[in-house]
């Protein structure tokens, strides 16, 4: 009966080994399982170093050294001291547990670095490194490495006042194809690729992917102004004009004088833009709204008047 119910009656605690004989038994209560463990994690010493670079900050250490002593590391009476761990610290040197807390502290910046900005000029090495390569000679003609063409033989002229000297057909400037390769004077060329380059390439920017063609529909041809009988000889019959009815864009889409000069958008402004930027560089600008001859087209020559260009 006794044997029975002692197994049927848990123990209230679990039964523990008898101690081995000789062994030194420690009186303890229910602190005897962790009495062995250290009262604190071990941390490493900090080096020499550092100490020594935190020292200059021992005022502002002891002014707030009690707020960052977490209440673990603060000795109380009631806790016992480990016999292993006081050897430990007894044998190692003699520092304090809060001025290691302390120096990581003083050691940290006060707020996240901040990369210093980029100096005003760094965007030209980019912009320079970006910058077309300068035209080759090959295939120019007029001295231009821009104007790509052939020089052809003099053109006489059929009546009085016609004809070219020293004529080039030229095939594209700055890049730009020209339609039906126009016969002009070298005069008249450099002013075309001058023109396109500062005036019709950055009219157009990057719409449709940028300027691929201009299209000229005239260039020299020996009559008088305006196919009218009696008028003067034209520009045209001298080598000195050129007509552009319009542009292609490197998307193949055209744009054109008669369908885009009026109204309002992006396709107006371009080719309103190209007739204002051509005044100056060439004598003569005529367009939509200088009278119905061209009404579909740009005229520009190298004309010079005492008044400057004439531009309508």
């Amino acid at each position: 009966m006794l044997g029975g119910a002692a197994l049927a009656e848990a123990p209230m605690t679990s039964p523990r080994p008898a101690p081995r004989p000789g062994a030194v038994v420690v009186a303890s209560s229910s602190a005897g399982a962790s009495r062995w463990a250290p009262i604190m994690s071990l941390r490493p010493m900090p080096r020499p170093s550092v100490l020594a670079a935190a020292a200059p900050v021992a005022p502002v250490r002891a002014a707030i050294a009690p707020a960052l002593v977490p209440a673990a590391l603060v000795p109380t009476a009631s806790v016992p001291r480990d016999p292993i761990n006081a050897l430990i610290q007894a044998l190692s040197p003699a520092v304090a547990t809060t001025a290691v807390l302390i120096d990581a502290t003083v050691l940290a910046v006060a707020r996240s670095l901040r990369p210093e900005p980029r100096p005003a000029g760094f965007v030209v090495p980019a912009a320079a490194v970006a910058a077309p390569r300068a035209a080759s000679a090959r295939g120019s003609v007029c001295g231009v490495p821009e104007i790509k063409g052939e020089a052809i033989a003099d053109i006489p002229g059929r009546i009085a006042g016609c004809g070219v000297d020293n004529p080039v057909r030229v095939t594209s400037v700055s890049g730009v194809a020209l339609a039906q390769s126009p016969t002009i004077d070298c005069t008249t060329a450099k002013a075309l690729n001058t023109w396109v380059r500062e005036g019709v390439i950055p009219a157009v920017g990057r719409t449709g992917g940028g300027v691929a063609r201009i299209n000229v529909i005239a260039h020299y041809s020996c009559r008088s102004r305006n196919n009218q009988p009696g008028a003067k000889i034209s520009e045209h019959g001298k080598g000195h004009a050129i007509d552009i009815a319009g542009i292609t864009l490197a998307n193949g889409k055209t744009l054109t004088v008669l369908d885009n000069w009026r109204g309002g958008g992006a396709q107006a402004r371009i080719i309103q833009a190209m007739h204002r930027t051509a005044c100056g560089t060439f004598g003569t600008v005529l367009g939509p709204n200088s009278d119905r001859f061209h009404v579909d087209h740009l005229h520009v020559d190298t004309a010079r008047y005492r008044g400057g260009a004439y531009c309508r």
